[in-house]
């Protein structure tokens, strides 16, 4: 097949998904190896980037999806209905940052963390598909495992777990005041 044909493929798969796509799929689909696929998707957004197109390729650690442009946002916004904005208060924010550094992670082992109960800051993640649940803990009960998401890398701006800042021990220790005064807040109540 020429390569024409197979960056029209891979172009229009990407396209239809409309989410991002394992590299090693689109190797499986057009019957190359995940080298060539790479080369062939690294001159797709070669091409895009010449020409003023209004789409790139972006990269989620072993996978592509085909996005607009980020300057093209004020023009899809006129078209379409402003999306949704999440609104993270500071006790999801907490849980989220929790399941995104010990993923997988269980309710339980959050909760232990943060010292109070996270079912509300749990399923508010789920709803925003920051996290998903990733299985089930072989251990008694067998618990559900937490991890983020894609949505989550491109919330938050990161093409993978490894780019997320470390933290510092005066973070955490920040992480378990804030905790016990969320305690002690509902204990007053």
């Amino acid at each position: 097949m020429e390569r024409e044909k197979q960056k029209a493929i891979l172009e229009s798969i990407l396209f239809a998904m409309g989410e991002s796509v394992e590299i090693s799929r689109l190797a499986h689909v057009i019957e190359e190896d995940v080298r060539v696929t790479k080369s062939l998707l690294k001159e797709m957004g070669e091409s895009y980037k010449a020409a003023e197109r209004g789409i790139e390729l972006t990269y989620f650690e072993d996978s592509v999806q085909l996005c607009t442009k980020p300057d093209m946002y004020e023009y899809l916004v006129k078209i379409a209905k402003a999306p949704r904005k999440i609104s993270l208060t500071d006790t999801v924010i907490e849980t989220l940052s929790i399941i995104a550094y010990k993923q997988p992670v269980t309710r339980v082992e959050v909760e232990r963390v943060r010292g109070v109960s996270c079912d509300h800051a749990i399923n508010k993640l789920l709803e925003y598909d920051l996290i998903c649940e990733l299985g089930r803990l072989d251990a008694p009960g067998r618990p559900l495992l937490f991890g983020t998401t894609e949505q989550f890398l491109r919330c938050f701006g990161v093409k993978s777990l490894e780019e997320l800042p470390e933290l510092s021990t005066l973070q955490i220790e920040e992480f378990k005041q804030q905790a016990e005064a969320e305690v002690q807040l509902t204990m007053d109540i």
